[in-house]
C-alpha cells in the first residue's frame, strides 16, 4: 500500500485556516496527509494564534491580492504539479472567488486534478462566515469539485433541503451529483429517529450507478474542534489510496478520528478539561491515523 502511493506521487494543495498552536485547518490537516506519503503545500487563509473556542484570538487574514501573488510564484517556478487541492475555512467571498478561479486554472495544467472541498460555512444551525460565500461555493466551487464533506448544516444550506430522515439525505446527496460532485460524503448527521450521529456516503460509478456507505458513530461527551478538517484530509488520503472505494476509505476514516477523539478525552479527563487540553491529540495518535484497527463497519443501506 505505501509503495503504491509512493509510485503515485500525491502532491496536495492545502487551502484553509491555520493556527500556530492547537489543531484546526491545515494544523489538522497537514500532519495526517504526510503520514500517508502525501507531499502537502499548503496556503493558510487565516493565521490565528489559536482557535476561536479561546478568550483571545490574534493573527491575520490573507488577503486575495496576496493568495495571487503567493500562487504566481509558484506557476513562475512550476511548482504546480498537484494531483490534489483541498479546501477548508475561507472567510469571505473575494478569497473564496479568487480560490475558484485558481482551482480552475490549476485544471487547465492537470485536468485530472482532484478537487476536496469541505465548504465550512457553520454547524448547529449557526453560520460563522458572511451569507454572501453560499452561492460561491453552491454555483462554483461545488461544481468544480470531486469529493465534498459538508456537515448537515451545510448540505441543508447547499441544497435548501432540511435533513430530517434517510429519504432526504439520499436526496440531498443526489442533488450534489446533479450539480456535478462525483463523491458526497455527510459525517455526524443528526436523524430524527435516533440519538447516534451517523456519515453518509454516495459516489457515482461508471455510467450512473452509485456506490453507498453508511456508519452508525456513537456520539462522545464532548465537543471537539478541528475533527472536520481531519475527516476531509483522512479521506482524501484513503480515497486516493483505495483508487476511490467508498466504503473501505469511510470505514478507515471514521476509526482513526474515534481513536483520536477517544485519545483527547482520556487526556483531557486526566489534565483537567478546559480548552487547551481539549485540544487533538494528533501526535501522539501518528499509529491509529497510520493504520486503524476496524471496529466500526459500514452498514447496508
Amino acid at each position: 500500500m505505501e509503495n503504491h502511493v509512493m509510485e503515485k506521487n500525491f502532491r496536495v494543495l492545502s487551502v484553509q485556516s491555520h493556527v500556530v498552536s492547537g489543531y484546526v485547518g491545515n494544523k489538522s490537516a497537514v500532519f495526517p496527509l504526510q503520514l500517508h506519503g502525501f507531499e502537502v503545500d499548503y496556503i493558510n487563509s487565516v493565521q490565528l494564534s489559536n482557535h476561536t473556542g479561546y478568550k483571545e484570538i490574534k493573527g491575520q487574514i490573507l488577503k486575495s491580492e496576496e493568495l495571487q501573488e503567493l500562487y504566481d510564484g509558484l506557476k513562475a517556478n512550476d511548482l504546480l504539479t498537484y494531483t490534489h487541492v483541498l479546501t477548508g475555512y475561507v472567510g469571505n467571498v473575494t478569497f473564496l472567488t479568487k480560490l475558484a478561479e485558481i482551482i480552475q486554472d490549476l485544471k487547465k495544467t492537470n485536468p485530472s486534478l482532484y478537487i476536496v472541498c469541505d465548504p465550512v460555512m457553520g454547524d448547529n444551525g449557526i453560520m460563522y462566515v458572511p451569507s454572501e460565500v453560499l452561492p460561491i461555493y453552491r454555483d462554483i466551487l461545488i461544481p468544480l469539485s470531486d469529493l465534498i464533506t459538508p456537515n448537515q448544516f451545510e448540505a441543508e444550506l447547499l441544497t435548501g433541503i432540511k435533513i430530517k430522515s434517510r429519504a432526504d439525505i439520499m436526496e440531498v446527496m443526489k442533488t450534489f451529483h446533479q450539480n456535478g460532485v462525483k463523491t458526497v460524503v455527510l459525517s455526524g448527521v443528526q436523524l430524527e429517529t435516533s440519538e447516534k450521529l451517523y456519515l453518509f456516503g454516495s459516489s457515482i460509478l461508471e455510467g450512473h450507478s452509485r456506490n453507498l456507505a453508511c456508519m452508525e458513530i456513537e456520539k462522545l461527551p464532548a465537543e471537539f474542534t478541528g475533527t472536520g478538517d481531519l475527516f476531509s484530509a483522512l479521506l482524501l488520503a484513503w480515497m486516493a489510496k483505495t483508487d476511490g472505494d467508498l466504503k473501505a476509505s469511510c470505514e478507515k476514516v471514521v476509526n482513526s478520528l474515534q481513536c483520536v477523539l477517544r485519545r483527547t478525552i482520556d487526556f483531557a479527563s486526566k489534565k483537567g478539561k478546559n480548552v487547551a487540553t481539549m485540544e487533538l491529540q494528533l501526535v501522539q495518535s501518528k499509529l491509529d491515523i497510520e493504520n486503524p484497527s476496524i471496529d466500526l463497519k459500514c452498514l447496508d443501506l
